[in-house]
């Protein structure tokens, strides 16, 4: 009994944290809630599995919004593992976003799971081609793509932020790097920073992978053929 009491206590509490963290502290502030759990130890492990035990009875009874909670602390008490955030971020774009009621509600969850990867997953956890495969595959299929419906509306807000990113000219909230992206356009002849296929192509161009080059392919491929006359 008293061990059951105990994993339940490490369960809630790590779900707590996870709460406290999302009232309180900004998005990129992932590292003050990994720290707060890493303090337990090994119960962070056990109280990471209680999560997955109850993420799969929340994703079996279609509550994804409940299930984007709760996959939220999965990352916190795994951080260091890059499925875990794959697994986040899809369930935020294609899972919860097709619940919302408005193209630009869709967005801010879409745009959510962009962020997740972009901004914690990948600074934690640098090498992942994984994750590089997740951000590269959102730009394509989601925003670049008609797999959504509701991707020309994607499309618009993408675009109307990243021409407000190149007039200010921050692309490190993007966190895209200058040199790289300009690299890139000598290579592929690319013009357009505000097409999804573009940010797909950056973002697939990080790890000699073979799936990533076949996004890099790919997007290379759309992206022509919107831009025909280069």
């Amino acid at each position: 009994m008293k061990k059951i009491l105990v994993i339940f206590f490490l369960a809630a509490l790590t779900i707590g944290i996870e709460a406290l963290y999302y009232c309180r502290r900004p998005v990129r502030s992932t590292a003050f809630a990994e720290s707060a759990l890493a303090a337990f130890g090994g119960f962070r492990s056990l109280a990471g599995e209680i999560i997955w035990f109850r993420a799969d009875r929340l994703q079996d009874d279609g509550r994804y919004v409940e299930l984007a909670q709760l996959a939220h602390a999965l990352t916190l008490s795994e951080p260091h593992t890059p499925e875990v955030w794959a697994y986040a971020a899809w369930n935020l774009a294609y899972n919860v976003s097709v619940m919302m009621p408005t193209p630009e509600d869709r967005w801010r969850w879409v745009d959510a799971a962009l962020t997740l990867l972009r901004d914690d997953a990948l600074r934690l956890n640098p090498d992942s081609a994984e994750l590089y495969r997740e951000v590269a595959w959102l730009f394509e299929l989601k925003l670049g793509t008609d797999l959504d419906n509701a991707a020309p509306v994607y499309r618009r807000i993408w675009r109307e932020r990243v021409e407000e990113v190149a007039r200010t000219g921050d692309w490190a909230s993007l966190n895209m790097d200058l040199g790289r992206m300009e690299a890139l356009e000598e290579k592929y002849g690319l013009h357009d920073r505000a097409d999804p296929f573009y940010s797909a192509i950056y973002w697939a161009s990080f790890k000699d992978d073979p799936m990533l080059k076949e996004i890099l392919r790919q997007s290379l491929v759309l992206y022509r053929k919107a831009h025909p006359d280069g």
